[in-house]
């Protein structure tokens, strides 16, 4: 069949336009790479594995870079090139700044107590004190890659801004800031070099050091001066207590534009602390997360994106309590994009952060004892030595206990115990219970507390064509916390728990990765237990998860311990039956490989969830004068969190 003229040239101009629309979206993704590739190309993330230390007594999220390192480099905006690990700070280097007699006295007991004010053991002394060398180190690195490169260079630790050249203070051993500076000055830079400070807490180690040099611009916005503030180059702006973010922004658009026309830095330092943050543990600010933002924003509008192109050189400064990290991650994350992301909530950060750690791992650490030589008998050796005995000479038949402690320690969950106040955590491995390999985790060599049980095994019966990790048992508890009205007991606790699942799941995920098992399954013994991490996890069986998720319409807005006892106690009713509600475990699974994600978060799964949600109808009853409180099953996993 002909087609006619008008025809044929419609269809033309339409697959002209086609094409231009689909060139155009090329380009869009073009220009987009050439983006993100020059944004890469000018920020360095300066970080080193010896940035995660707990100190207990020092309230810092001991893997706080690691956190932040996890939301930048899950969709890769940040890649290991973009990541250069810090040397240690020389020892002469310490010296432009520091005394002699002070750099000796910290390695004497009460020389590190006075800084930080309480005793530390001699192997801690020495911990803290290579730690804060090597993020010095880092804030060195950063300083040189903003001036190589005329881009920023972000040191994920340092802002050690209290110590002076003969004491040190607030944490602060080595001014990481000062000793930058020094150094550079040492190897002829001149330039003028500005440092804005804007920790809660006043800068004012650094301003004393440069208190005669007008060539070292100190600028400080914060609650309280800690000291001296005559200096002469430099502004220092104390703001008192619950400064929220009219006052502060106001402040900061008022006074640092024009001093960064009247000194004209050919350096820029920038402590960007998040103690100002209104949930900071040791804050008494009222700083918004956005307001946060916009401060970090508006310092790299004034410092890069107007008339100038100053080096930048961030170091990470205050920020106390588990959420800390977040600020710095919003910031960073917008820094290499350009756009703003809600940050992951903790559940979800705990697997960026084992994806990460998992592509650093080498799999020998984990199987092999120290040294590289591992004896491990198969179960026709011990046959022949004992019959009818069966070899179990490694946790899930795979790690060595080297391995075992090597992975807890990579991923924080050892550190974040020290924090907790347990010194020197002792992992004990039992291979002789009948359900599983079992892990324990005392605070110490006498075995006085546990802090962590855990029972698992493998299995190819709980899910059909799958292998999985299955837990039969984990509790998770802090012998030395309390029960408070906030936080009273959930069903089973003794004592209050470690505030670690997040963590713990991520490690489990990480066994899974590593053994290629398609993921962690369990059965709650309570509503509680099968109510926390909800992002990651989903029951097997659609039925199980519309019912769930029925009672948690039906229980919205109750707190976590109240819903478990109302169900407990008979008061959630069935408005089709008439029956109460009982809660009977059911099998739920965290996804690691796709088949198995597939299967529990598929569209397939969601419709069969919500076509039985459509039967479903619960509501809160008055209690009944009496009640048979629910019962655990056999194989259920009993947690402590």
């Amino acid at each position: 069949m002909k087609v006619p003229d008008s025809a044929a040239a419609a269809g033309r101009s339409i697959s002209r336009g086609r094409r231009v629309r689909w060139l155009l979206h090329r380009m869009r993704r073009g220009w987009r790479l050439v983006c993100r590739i020059c944004r890469r190309r000018r920020v360095r993330f300066i970080f080193h594995a010896d940035y995660s230390l707990s100190i207990a007594g020092v309230p810092m999220d001991p893997v706080r870079a690691e956190r932040i390192l996890a939301v930048l480099t899950e969709e890769g905006f940040v890649i290991d090139a973009d990541i250069v690990p810090p040397r240690r700070a020389s020892m002469n280097h310490l010296l432009l700044v520091h005394t002699p007699e002070y750099l000796d006295s910290v390695q004497r007991p009460q020389g590190l107590m006075d800084v930080l004010g309480f005793p530390v053991d001699e192997r801690q002394r020495e911990q803290f004190i290579d730690f804060q060398r090597r993020m010095t180190g880092g804030t060195i690195q950063a300083t040189r890659f903003a001036l190589i490169s005329g881009g920023i260079g972000v040191n994920l630790g340092g802002g050690f801004h209290h110590a002076l050249p003969a004491r040190g203070m607030g944490f602060c051993v080595f001014n990481d800031i000062a000793v930058a500076i020094a150094r550079l000055r040492a190897h002829g830079f001149r330039a003028p070099v500005l440092v804005i400070d804007l920790d809660l807490h006043d800068g004012n180690g650094t301003r004393e050091i440069f208190a005669a040099d007008p060539s070292v611009y100190t600028y400080s916005v914060h609650n309280a001066n800690w000291g001296d503030t005559n200096a002469v180059a430099s502004t220092s702006i104390e703001l008192g207590e619950d400064v929220t973010d009219e006052v502060y922004l106001g402040t900061l658009l008022k006074t640092l534009p024009e001093i960064i026309e009247e000194v004209k830095p050919g350096l820029v330092m920038y402590v960007a602390g998040c103690d100002i943050a209104r949930d900071d543990q040791l804050g008494n600010w009222k700083i918004s997360a956005d307001g946060v933002l916009a401060r970090d924003r508006f310092i790299i509008q004034i410092v890069r994106e107007q008339d100038h192109k100053i080096p930048l050189a961030i170091v990470l400064g205050g920020g106390y309590g588990p959420r800390s990290w977040q600020y710095s991650a919003r910031f960073f994350f917008w820094l290499m994009t350009g756009k703003t992301k809600a940050i992951p909530d903790s559940d979800e950060l705990a697997l960026m952060r084992v994806r990460r750690i998992w592509r650093q791992l080498n799999p020998s650490e984990l199987t092999s004892e120290p040294g590289g030589f591992s004896l491990r008998l198969t179960d026709e050796d011990l046959a022949d030595i004992m019959p009818g005995a069966r070899s179990q000479t490694r946790f899930l038949d795979y790690f060595s206990r080297h391995g075992v402690e090597l992975l807890m320690e990579k991923l924080g969950i050892f550190a974040q115990l020290r924090t907790l106040g347990f010194h020197n955590p002792l992992l004990e491995i039992d291979l002789t219970h009948p359900l599983g390999s079992t892990l324990r985790v005392w605070s110490d060599w006498r075995r006085a507390e546990l802090l962590i049980e855990l029972r698992a095994r493998r299995s190819q019966a709980d899910i059909p064509g799958m292998e999985v990790l299955a837990l039969e048992w984990l509790l998770l508890q802090n012998p030395r916390a309390r029960f408070t009205g906030e936080r009273p007991p959930l069903p089973g606790q003794k004592y209050p728990g470690l505030g670690m699942l997040s963590d713990v799941l991520g490690w489990l995920v990480s066994i899974c990765q590593m053994m290629h098992l398609d993921g962690v399954t369990y059965v709650p013994s309570h509503y509680h237990v099968a109510a926390q991490s909800r992002k990651l996890v989903r029951f097997l069986q659609p039925e199980d998860e519309a019912h769930f998720r029925a009672l948690g319409e039906t229980l919205a807005g109750i707190p976590l311990h109240v819903a478990t006892k109302k169900i407990e106690d008979g008061e959630v009713l069935d408005v089709q039956t008439g029956r109460p509600v009982r809660w009977e475990g059911r099998r739920m699974v965290l996804p690691v490989s796709e088949r198995l994600r597939h299967l529990v978060f598929s569209p397939e799964y969601e419709a069969r969830v919500s076509e039985a949600l459509e039967n479903l109808e619960y509501r809160i009853v008055a209690p009944p004068a009496s009640g048979r409180p629910g019962g655990r099953h056999k194989g259920e996993m009993e947690r402590d969190v």
